[in-house]
């Protein structure tokens, strides 16, 4: 987790929740998979709160290869101060991935008695779209030119999913509550013993889940209608 995700809000919708100076334009999409163009909410070095779109997978600054980014798209909370591909991000280049939803898929057995998996959408209650923490680099190719461009990365940090929620997987991503945020986005915040608590995530109240039809599995799919809930019979139910 997390491998898919929602962006169906407008842009005014981060400016106005995340109190932003600056936003890069993006489309609204309704199946988001890693290596895709995100929008991302962080703090710049001159203190400005801005959204620009950075690709989905973190390269860390010291990688030969921006391949490695495939394998990165979630960073576990738990040691992230200790791990090399993300020690220095938790340190200097926090952000928060805005997402309407997200997708998992639970395993189970299907109709022919197989291993199958069912995707779930899971949501905020009351809120147009949660925050899910993030970390983020700036990289280039060994040996590059001073001028040449920054490619731009980001992953986002998951947790153990709570009990509400571990029927359909035992991971899912951090949501930073309202009053956590500025904490977690300032780059003068440096200190892992400060910043590890913020990564408890929201209460299990705060969010929802139902089963969505498996066309989502495909990520050329796009619309709606991927995130609206279908019957299942004799099915676990999650969130409520």
């Amino acid at each position: 987790m997390c491998g898919r995700y929602v962006v169906a809000y407008d842009p005014q919708t981060l400016v106005a929740g995340f109190s932003l100076s600056r936003i890069q334009p993006f489309e609204r999409r309704w199946n988001i998979a890693p290596t895709a163009s995100v929008p991302v909410v962080f703090e710049t070095k001159a203190g400005e709160r801005v959204a620009e779109n950075l690709r989905w997978g973190l390269v860390p600054h010291w990688a030969k290869d921006p391949g490695i980014g495939a394998k990165l798209n979630n960073a576990r909370s738990e040691g992230l101060a200790d791990k090399p591909s993300f020690r220095q991000a938790l340190r200097r280049r926090r952000c928060i991935l805005p997402a309407s939803g997200y997708y998992e898929w639970q395993a189970g057995t299907g109709a022919d008695g197989k291993p199958a998996k069912q995707p779930w959408y899971i949501s905020p209650r009351q809120a147009p779209c949660f925050a899910m923490a993030g970390l983020f680099e700036a990289w280039r190719a060994p040996g590059s030119a001073e001028d040449s461009p920054w490619l731009l990365t980001c992953c986002i940090v998951t947790m153990a999913a709570p009990q509400s929620l571990a029927p359909i997987h035992d991971r899912m991503p951090v949501m930073l509550a309202p009053e956590q945020i500025a904490a977690w986005l300032a780059r003068d915040n440096h200190d892992p013993e400060v910043l590890t608590p913020l990564l408890a995530g929201v209460a299990e109240a705060e969010l929802q889940a139902w089963p969505v039809a498996k066309a989502v599995g495909r990520a050329s799919n796009q619309g709606p209608e991927l995130a609206a809930p279908v019957t299942l019979v004799a099915a676990p139910v999650a969130g409520g």
